[in-house]
């Protein structure tokens, strides 16, 4: 590793080697190498076999990794311009087909179809990390379907649910995009070979005139380099508003993330569930005994990094005049794998975290009772109707002992009282023991939580997760995953 100079920490601390290799330079320039030997190919197998010869394309195939780097770099300050400089120093290993490299192509033929090929395959690998992360949290709310929690509204208690229920949330954001994505990748198809500016007008030169040949090389190209489909229509690179569109869908993994992260800390601070700590981690430089979310802040900070970047392809989709300008290249180098690789970072931190958390249920019941009897409230109302109270008069005289009861716990910082209170009042129909009997059930309070989760795991979850089986890693074995 040089330290002398600037390292991008997506690759030095953050972000997984397949992913960091998928957009290295060597990758993307065997992957031009690759759409030069399928040009040559397509042009040979369609009648210009006088002219690219398949010892031509044999050579090709024979020096497709010998790449010399240094000469490249040479070559590319002399002329001020990369793909030529890679077809020179392919040439000098190639002196055969040196010739035909490159013939009748623009520069964005290579580039084009390689960022396509390259954002195909790192979406695979999305696609494959946000699905171990589904299942990580459905086998986490399969197990704690049924804790009861204290639910948040405004952060602010609410009515308890279970801690299997708020994980199905999460669940359900992380579907999303898996649907989304899935809608993506149905759009990524070849740029083919267009021409300079799209019309095919050099290719229509080299099969003189043959409309028919020109459509079929534009497809065979696409097939050889992976592709079902090729766009339509292009002008000199493919449509900006496909990286917009791939952009959004990083993103919005990366708000799913966001999301679950920050309710972790949260978490965390009220110490009723925590995301894994190493045995020998450090929390604190100063305080030795925190146990900071670490983690769950790094993924906060990095999705809010990734949540910035659409507007960046956005404004290159809407920017390119006519058949094309330059201004997307620069942003684009830097932009596209950034996008990627901070999927990954986060993807790969929400596996992390979410096939360990630790759930504190003592503390969660500590929060459980200091609520309970204020949402007991109701209940309390409705029995005392029914041993012939009058809802009204019972409604005020709840109110009044709630409000002197949270402000005991809020002034004095003293247990909740409310029961203690209700019980000692003449006018209400209930015993201590009767009242604490009508709390101690916290499950009673959760709803329909528990079968939600189990409903939504087993209908829509686990036939949603069913054709990933192979990918996956370790999943609870009750999920039948």
């Amino acid at each position: 590793m040089n330290r002398e100079i600037y390292l991008e920490p997506l690759v030095s601390r953050y972000t997984s080697p397949e992913m960091q290799e998928l957009f290295s330079e060597r990758t993307r320039i065997l992957t031009w190498r690759r759409c030069w030997i399928a040009l040559a190919e397509a042009q040979n197998e369609l009648g210009l076999s006088n002219i690219v010869t398949r010892e031509m394309i044999d050579e090709l195939k024979k020096h497709a990794s010998d790449i010399d780097f240094d000469l490249a770099a040479k070559k590319e300050k002399e002329i001020r311009h990369d793909v030529m400089a890679h077809v020179f120093a392919y040439g000098q290993k190639c002196p055969n087909a040196e010739p035909i490299i490159h013939l009748g192509a623009t520069s964005q033929y290579v580039v084009c179809n390689t960022d396509l090929i390259l954002q195909k395959k790192a979406l695979n690998l999305i696609k494959q990390s946000l699905v171990n992360v589904i299942a990580n949290l459905a086998t986490f709310a399969n197990e704690y379907k049924g804790l009861a929690t204290l639910g948040y509204t405004h952060y602010q208690p609410a009515q308890p649910t279970t801690v299997g229920k708020r994980t199905t949330l999460y669940i359900q954001d992380l579907l999303l995009d898996l649907d989304y994505l899935e809608h993506l990748e149905t759009q990524i198809r070849a740029r083919g070979a267009k021409g300079t500016v799209g019309t095919q007008a050099t290719f229509l030169e080299l099969f003189k005139g043959d409309h028919e040949k020109v459509k079929q090389l534009d497809r065979l190209v696409a097939e050889k380099l992976g592709f079902e489909q090729q766009f339509p229509v292009t002008g000199q690179t493919y449509p900006r508003k496909l990286d917009m569109k791939t952009a959004e869908t990083l993103a919005g993994i990366g708000a799913s993330a966001h999301k679950f992260a920050v309710d972790m800390r949260l978490l965390s601070n009220l110490k009723v569930m925590e995301e894994p700590f190493a045995q020998k981690q450090v929390g604190s430089s100063a305080m030795a005994y925190k146990r900071n979310p670490m983690r769950s802040e790094r993924m906060t900070g990095l999705a809010r990094k990734l949540m910035g970047l659409p507007a960046n392809f956005s404004a290159t989709c809407a920017n390119q005049w006519f058949e094309r300008t330059l201004d997307d290249s620069a942003i684009r180098r830097m932009d596209i794998p950034q996008a990627f690789l901070l999927a990954d970072a986060i993807l790969k931190l929400y596996m992390n975290i979410s096939s360990d958390m630790v759930v504190f249920p003592k503390q969660i019941e500590k929060y459980l009772l200091q609520e309970l009897p204020f949402m007991a409230t109701e209940k309390i109302l409705m029995a005392g109707v029914e041993k012939g109270k009058s809802r009204q008069e019972l409604h005020e005289l709840i109110k009044m002992h709630a409000l002197a009861a949270g402000k005991t716990v809020k002034e004095e910082g003293r247990e909740n009282d409310l029961l203690q209170r209700l019980a000692k009042d003449d006018a209400i129909p209930f015993t201590l023991s009767e009242l604490e009997d009508m709390i101690g059930n916290f499950q009673q309070f959760t709803g329909r939580a528990k079968e939600q989760t189990e409903d939504y795991l087993q209908e829509i979850v686990l036939p949603r997760l069913a054709p990933f089986k192979d990918i996956l890693g370790k999943v609870n074995a009750e999920l039948s995953v």
